[in-house]
């Protein structure tokens, strides 16, 4: 029996349950490597490590663990580690949603970017709330969805996936969905440190703006699992056309 080939990373870290868990539930149905931080990195973002060497290590259950953030580990993987490319790049299982403008700073889903870009489709699954609870329902919905796979999207995609902390029976179904919109991000939190210098915390993320019909935040809210189709095309077409240059 010929497995597909899965390459499993994370910004959680590599003992992290949800990358654990998700491994498992791949193991019987792909033949997996895992490449993950050798910590959290949660809101590395698309950040590549270039002012210091990595260094790559393993495990004694086989995972690889990187001295580096998410896309290090997927760019080490494929350029140093593997010896042949993988069919798919999984990451996460995430602890806490990357839904709307939190794809811009997540972790989770720049793996699974990093991956896009070297021509590979990708998938990034996060739990909704923090804490792990139904992790082993994550864990099968992530597996239904790699056992389906999508024949009718373009070879190389890139998706989103967000689940309810709900009991795999309990989950609706699924739903395609757009990101939601969130407000501004609350204000820093200012502290003191022991010697009296002050130090800063990055405050919460703000409050939801548009939960509207047919985001994540609204199918994830009704218990379905939300799946989102994700480009990396920052140009603002229209803008583009609107623009006038009177050069000399």
């Amino acid at each position: 029996m010929s497995f597909m080939k899965i390459l499993i990373s994370n910004d959680d870290g590599y003992l992290a349950p949800g990358i654990v868990a998700l491994a498992d539930a791949l193991a019987p149905i792909a033949e997996i490597t895992v490449v993950a931080p050798d910590s959290n990195r949660s809101g590395a973002s698309n950040a590549l490590t270039l002012d210091r060497p990595l260094t790559v290590q393993r495990a004694s259950n086989g995972y690889y663990f990187v001295n580096g953030t998410p896309s290090d580990c997927v760019h080490v993987a494929l350029t140093a580690i593997l010896k042949e490319k993988p069919d798919l790049i999984v990451s996460g299982i995430n602890q806490g949603q990357n839904m709307g403008d939190d794809t811009l700073y997540s972790g989770t889903v720049a793996a699974a970017t990093e991956g896009f870009l070297f021509g590979i489709p990708a998938i990034a699954f996060s739990q909704v709330d923090k804490g792990w609870s139904c992790l082993d329902a994550a864990a099968k919905i992530a597996r239904d969805l790699v056992e389906r796979g999508f024949p009718e999207l373009p070879t190389t995609y890139l998706l989103n996936v967000n689940v309810p902390n709900l009991l795999y029976g309990d989950i609706k179904g699924f739903r395609k969905t757009r990101l939601g919109k969130r407000h501004m991000s609350e204000p820093v939190i200012h502290m003191l440190d022991p010697h009296g210098r002050d130090i800063y915390w990055i405050g919460p993320p703000g409050a939801v703006k548009d939960a509207g019909d047919g985001t994540d935040f609204d199918a994830t809210s009704k218990g379905y699992v939300s799946v989102t189709p994700l480009q990396i095309d920052l140009t603002n077409h229209v803008q583009l056309h609107e623009i006038q240059l009177d050069l000399p």
